[in-house]
């Protein structure tokens, strides 16, 4: 199975800004649901934002509405995830994940597969 490859990550002071990316062989995003996950030590992997195939509906947890936002470049067939206004609590391994086949349960991480290796973000001062 051809999983995703994510990267940007990194240290930033609270309040500070990443854009994080990922991309994959095999997949056309713009034909998949896609998004972004994360997992802090020691908790479970929970959804941050996700995007619908074609219509590129975005969905977002709660905790990152108004600072997070996903976005894809049919063109490099990238997707991205534009953090603004860090916060400590978001300091985690964060992945893409594409929608099993025939499925779509935005930030339901048991609904999505072909996780990569991860990108760590950590915010601290």
């Amino acid at each position: 199975q051809v999983h995703f490859v994510e990267s940007g990550g990194g240290l930033v002071q609270p309040g500070g800004s990443l854009t994080l990316s990922c991309a994959r062989s095999g997949i056309t995003l713009n034909n998949t649901a896609v998004g972004w996950f994360r997992q802090a030590p020691g908790k479970q992997r929970e959804g941050v934002a996700c995007i619908s195939s074609r219509a590129g509906t975005t969905v977002y947890a709660d905790s990152v509405k108004g600072r997070f936002t996903i976005s894809r470049d049919n063109s490099q067939n990238t997707l991205y995830l534009q953090m603004n206004n860090l916060r400590p609590e978001g300091t985690a391994v964060y992945y893409c994940g594409s929608a099993l086949p025939g499925t779509y349960f935005p930030l339901d991480s048991s609904f999505f597969t072909s996780w990569g290796q991860g990108t760590q973000v950590t915010v601290s001062s």
